[in-house]
């Protein structure tokens, strides 16, 4: 089991704070946006995501770090999320990379911002496993943050319904 302590990270803009309870309703908000999921192929419904936050708790419950809410310095309102959980990826452990935020905060930089956060994090905290970022490729924003984020190496394949691009970037990069 892994396990390490993780309290928040600061940008210069934003706060990166652990899930909580409260933080669902912004969260379902997020994920059940039909802006959020137009690249989505199966998008969640209300009951379903809920199910996944609930999974995204528990993750933080026995790994000490997961999916982040992302604010504003010295704002309340969840903007989105961006962070890592475990999960197996071609029988290899590696760092799913997630990122997604309401549609009043794109175009700001947020995504990429709060993920370079979330990845030093990873190089420092969790340097024995890569991070992997799971995109449709489609989804041409996405892809433009991973890259951003100086991921290059990558296969495509079809995953989770539509073909994807996936990102994998070990911390020696």
């Amino acid at each position: 089991m892994l396990i390490t302590t993780f309290t928040e990270l600061r940008t210069e803009r934003l706060v990166l704070r652990p899930l909580r309870e409260e933080d669902r309703q912004a969260m379902v908000d997020i994920h059940t946006d039909p802006r959020t999921n137009r690249f989505n192929p199966d998008p969640p419904d209300v009951a379903t995501f809920s199910e996944t936050y609930t999974a995204w708790l528990a993750h933080w419950a026995e790994h000490g770090f997961g999916y982040l809410a992302v604010t504003e310095a010295g704002g309340m309102e969840v903007l989105g999320v961006t962070g890592v959980r475990l999960r197996e990826f071609c029988g290899e452990r590696v760092l799913n990379l997630a990122y997604r935020y309401r549609p009043s905060a794109w175009g700001k930089g947020y995504a990429v911002e709060a993920a370079a956060a979330v990845v030093d994090w990873c190089a420092r905290e969790l340097p024995g496993i890569p991070v992997l970022a799971s995109i449709a490729v489609t989804n041409k924003p996405s892809l433009r943050v991973a890259e951003r984020l100086g991921f290059t190496d990558y296969t495509e394949e079809m995953y989770d319904g539509a073909y994807s691009r996936h990102y994998r970037r070990s911390h020696d990069n």
